[in-house]
């Protein structure tokens, strides 16, 4: 029988982090710019476009693991790339999340826990 939330919750996932990656990739410059406002005054100050692309593989990779997890789903119905899928995600997030926290923007990281709480459970489901 397929299961039906972790597919929700990957696909949740994937939709999240591709789309990210894809918006990262359209708008590099644009991205790097409002960064680099954003994270000045921290130790991310002269890093911004090497931690962009930092985050922009780990997005990549956790929206392709996502992918593949809920086709292995439907294919032989095992869980083993969709767990790493939700746990790399898990792991993005966490880079998200220190970001938000040291530019001192509490509001972004709340959004990121908001990402975070569905990741929790899809690597609960899956593992």
């Amino acid at each position: 029988m397929i299961q039906v939330a972790p597919i929700l919750l990957l696909s949740l996932l994937s939709i999240t982090f591709l789309q990210s990656g894809y918006d990262k990739i359209k708008d590099w410059k644009g991205n790097v710019s409002w960064l680099k406002g954003h994270f000045s005054g921290t130790i991310f100050a002269n890093t911004v476009p090497l931690a962009l692309f930092i985050i922009l593989i780990l997005e990549i990779f956790s929206g392709v693991l996502c992918v593949s997890g809920i086709i292995e789903l439907f294919s032989n119905q095992t869980t083993e790339v969709g767990y790493y899928g939700a746990i790399l995600s898990c792991i993005t997030l966490l880079f998200l999340l220190f970001g938000q926290r040291i530019a001192k923007d509490y509001d972004g990281a709340r959004t990121i826990v908001i990402y975070f709480i569905p990741a929790i459970i899809a690597v609960y489901l899956l593992g």
